[in-house]
């Protein structure tokens, strides 16, 4: 992953909404959740919750799914790994084996997860 590529991964998470929509994604798993269950469940308006959205996935960390007239959005969770081992990638000394662990942690195979 590259170094810009990561900063506009953290500038993205570096929002207090944008946050609580990626880890509501998360909790959400391969299923996701549709625009307007997210609005509701942070009870914020929808054209807010569009702009947040729409940072959120320019930066890689969701992406959608057109379900009729609803929108689908599911937590990337491949990026979120390739950020994580990023940040730990030069980690304890240049052992990065003792911080694969905390990536192993969040390696996902579900169905919905990866994009």
């Amino acid at each position: 992953m590259e170094k810009n590529t990561v900063l506009g991964s953290l500038a993205a998470l570096a929002h207090d909404m944008r946050l609580d929509v990626f880890r509501l994604l998360v909790k959400a798993g391969p299923d996701g959740m549709a625009a307007g269950e997210i609005a509701s469940m942070l009870d914020v308006r929808a054209n807010t919750l569009s702009n947040n959205l729409t940072v959120l996935a320019a930066a890689g960390l969701v992406r959608s799914a057109r379900e009729g007239r609803s929108i689908r959005y599911f937590a990337n969770m491949d990026r979120m790994r390739a950020l994580l081992g990023f940040l730990l990638e030069d980690c304890c000394g240049g052992r990065p084996e003792i911080c694969q662990p905390v990536l192993d942690q969040i390696t996902c195979n579900c169905r919905g997860c990866h994009a």
